[in-house]
């Protein structure tokens, strides 16, 4: 009997909080060269556009967009082999707001979406308002890519941790903002809007954590918790054949305080 073997053909896609382009620059670039995903999303690049090495970029065969930002936020879309083709920058709703934050692209026959979530804390008071109004703007933006029916990804440091689930210790951080009651019902109504939670599909007991604290030996007690995400639109999410986090990359030297989070999808 003869059989026919078909191999599937699977794209990477996956977000690196890097915290700090310039200081974690040879772990980025380890990564980039050892996991080699097809678009890499990067929160908390901490660099002015001016500043990016791209030019380090360009010699693993990388090309990319940049939304800088000196010395605080900043987000990047890389691509192997493919320019990004730019979509929108930053979310409408508040112009006076110039956090580098949001970038949005085309590549591969993909819209990608890459943000770095405000993280709301101290609590309350104006940071957390506006943590749940970027909130907002973003379920906005989200449902208007969704009613474009393309398949679409939204990755990055969403600074929410969903479920208790998620989290090392529930009473650890039950008075931070990643896990107040406000964050989580917000991020569940991106949910609810139809987009899917890669990694809690594909982990739905929990106990996978994206983030270790430089502080109290969160990483070697593995105290950590989730909030890195994958969401992906209806059109994408029945093309998810695995997803997983790269948590030994957290313990290389002066590695970033996140693990880098992927999904593979089908091509």
């Amino acid at each position: 009997m003869w059989m026919r073997i078909e191999f599937l053909r699977v794209r990477k896609i996956a977000s690196f909080n890097i915290n700090g382009v310039k200081a974690r620059l040879p772990r980025l670039l380890e990564w980039l060269d050892e996991t080699r995903p097809a678009v890499a999303c990067l929160q908390e690049i901490k660099s002015q556009d001016e500043g990016l090495p791209i030019s380090e970029f360009e010699k693993l065969g990388y090309k990319g967009i940049w939304h800088g930002q000196k010395s605080f936020n900043g987000v990047a879309i890389l691509a192997d082999g493919e320019q990004p083709v730019e979509v929108r920058r930053g979310l409408d709703g508040e112009p006076e707001d110039d956090h580098s934050r949001y970038l949005e692209a085309d590549v591969f026959g993909l819209r990608v979406v890459c943000i770095y979530l405000p993280n709301g804390n101290p609590l309350p008071g104006p940071k957390f308002d506006y943590k749940l109004r970027w909130m907002g703007r973003l379920r906005k933006r989200m449902a208007a890519i969704k009613a474009e029916e393309v398949p679409a990804i939204v990755t990055g440091d969403f600074n929410v941790i969903p479920t208790d689930r998620d989290v090392w210790s529930p009473p650890a951080m039950a008075s931070d903002a990643l896990m107040q009651p406000e964050s989580r019902d917000a991020y569940y109504r991106l949910l609810g809007d139809g987009w899917t939670d890669a990694l809690a599909t594909h982990n739905p007991r929990g106990g996978v954590w994206t983030y270790w604290d430089y502080q109290a030996g969160a990483w070697q007690r593995d105290h950590g918790f989730r909030i890195d995400h994958a969401l992906l639109s209806p059109e994408l999410a029945d093309r998810l054949v695995a997803c997983g986090v790269d948590k030994a990359h957290r313990g290389r030297e002066k590695a970033s305080d996140h693990a880098p989070v992927w999904v593979q999808l089908r091509a």
